[in-house]
């Protein structure tokens, strides 16, 4: 039977590198985004291309409970399983500003979409796969978070991003944990520098800052170094791990003199 996967934020940027990977390991994708069908309508025919031809595109603001809450309804009505969530989708602050003049506005709404929604997205999606689970022993499961380096990394000017994604981080733990018995294992997939339109305004900056050595490798990371890595998560290549985080970030977090 067809496998299925939940990928916020899946027809754009690193989701959409995401959902081909998975696409062509075996899985149709439920895509959720905020656009309209129309507007992914060519990102999911690629997707399609791609190996998932029943993948189906659902639009949805998942910082909304009573959104969430559809949501899982379509994807059940539309498929015969959830078998993995990525938990993908995420914003920019606002507007970039200084921990000293930050406002509460920006820091509610990056917190509300980036740690809320992926945190009781997951609560949803695992008491659905423990149900499955129940019902067949040998159905697949699996929730993986994208994170980002800045779980670690301090920048001041966007503290609430930070903020939001060390606590996505904790939430990946915590779910391994609670999840651990029913053999659904959680990861944490933490990017570095990937080039996405949410990273075009500040291109220039971090060409500048890779040509001076902040990567060992010196490249721009890609929606398709994220959506391998995800991609061998779902195969259980490392099957024997959970709660973990894989870095994908060229090199950037190791400590040198």
């Amino acid at each position: 039977m067809k496998k299925t996967a939940i990928v916020t934020g899946g027809a754009r940027g690193i989701g959409l590198g995401i959902s081909l990977a998975l696409a062509g390991g075996g899985y149709d994708i439920a895509a959720v985004g905020m656009r309209s069908e129309e507007q992914c309508a060519e990102a999911m025919e690629k997707i399609r291309s791609a190996g998932g031809k029943a993948s189906t595109y659902h639009v949805c603001d998942i910082s909304l409970a009573e959104e969430r809450a559809r949501l899982l309804d379509e994807v059940l009505s539309r498929h015969s399983s959830i078998n993995l969530l990525v938990n993908n989708a995420g914003i920019a602050p606002p507007k970039r500003a200084d921990i000293l003049e930050a406002e509460a506005q920006s820091f509610e709404k990056v917190i509300k979409t980036n740690l809320e929604a992926p945190y009781f997205l997951t609560q949803a999606v695992a008491r659905e796969m423990i149900r499955q689970k129940k019902e067949n022993p040998e159905s697949d499961a699996c929730v993986i978070m994208i994170g980002s380096v800045s779980a670690v990394f301090a920048s001041t000017n966007r503290g609430d991003y930070c903020i939001s994604k060390a606590g996505l981080a904790m939430a990946c733990k915590l779910f391994a944990v609670r999840l651990a018995e029913f053999g659904i294992p959680v990861y944490e997939v933490r990017p570095g520098i990937i080039s996405t339109d949410m990273t075009s305004g500040v291109k220039e900056k971090y060409d500048r800052m890779i040509e001076s050595g902040l990567l060992l490798q010196k490249r721009w990371g890609t929606p398709e170094d994220i959506g391998r890595a995800v991609a061998g998560l779902a195969k259980g290549f490392l099957s024997y791990s959970t709660g973990i985080a894989i870095t994908l970030d060229g090199g950037m977090g190791v400590e040198r003199l």
